[in-house]
């Protein structure tokens, strides 16, 4: 895979994540889709991990702590973000993200200095951040939806934009509560007694890729298998359908797995 064998190029060894990532981000112009940067920073994650050995205990955990430092670089430098990350915030957020263990304290806050001291030098021909994915979203609006853990409803404001659906706690937020990449997933209607005109997003895997923040505002991987979201009617419902299976993007490499798994289990 060319994006693999692209990030193979740089030499980890002995670097620190922020440092990794300063060279890494400072090769070329990030994408503004954000699917597009997930597969980035899952990519960097695994080549950064083999490359310098034991203090991670996964990829998955280089992975949070990459987008954590970014979102770091976002709060701390963007004029617009007026409640700025403290450090024992930014400790606080990624607790436990050592696949369930807490990374050295120390490590978490020489990275927010560094990043507090140094921004992430962008490339000339980029000068947006992150937050230029919501200006002009393919749709937004209010709607309710079911929770995860608890079964509770609640309003939520939506944006479908770059294969991806965010979802916020209100539309004046600046950072989204959950984030839910539209690869490989499908949606229908989902026909319940007590709430009509509502829709179900799923996956053929059991959980749905996503991230969320939690209550306490650590960044956490959501553990969804489906999202069930409500709309205010009928024609409300039909129309984010429609636009939620327009950004569904299909990796053709991952239905050729599913084939292969399915002919497996046909074997067996």
């Amino acid at each position: 895979m060319v994006l693999t064998k692209f990030v193979e190029l740089f030499e980890f060894e002995k670097m620190d994540i922020v440092t990794a990532l300063r060279n890494f981000l400072g090769k070329f112009r990030l994408p503004g889709e954000a699917q597009k940067i997930d597969r980035m920073m899952e990519e960097f994650a695994t080549v950064y991990c083999k490359a310098t050995g034991s203090v991670y205990s996964k990829s998955d955990t280089c992975y949070v702590l990459a987008f954590s430092i970014i979102m770091l670089n976002t709060s701390l430098h963007n004029p617009s973000v007026k409640d700025k990350l403290s450090a024992d915030q930014f400790v606080k957020m990624n607790n436990g993200i050592n696949d369930g263990g807490d990374l050295p304290a120390q490590l978490l806050i020489d990275a927010y200095h560094s990043i507090k001291n140094t921004p992430f030098e962008i490339p000339e021909d980029d000068t947006q951040d992150f937050t230029i994915t919501f200006y002009n979203p393919d749709k937004r609006g209010y709607l309710v939806k079911e929770g995860g853990k608890h079964k509770s409803w609640k309003k939520r404001y939506f944006v479908l934009t770059d294969n991806c659906l965010y979802y916020f706690v209100k539309e004046s937020d600046s950072e989204p509560k959950g984030i839910v990449p539209l690869e490989n997933l499908k949606v229908e209607e989902c026909k319940l007694k007590d709430r009509k005109f509502t829709l179900e997003i799923r996956s053929d895997e059991k959980f749905i890729k996503s991230a969320k923040t939690d209550s306490g505002g650590k960044m956490v991987s959501g553990n969804h298998e489906y999202y069930r979201i409500q709309a205010s009617n009928h024609e409300e419902m039909m129309a984010w359908m429609e636009s939620i299976r327009k950004s569904i993007s299909k990796d053709p490499f991952y239905a050729q797995m599913q084939a292969r798994k399915k002919n497996a289990m046909c074997k067996q």
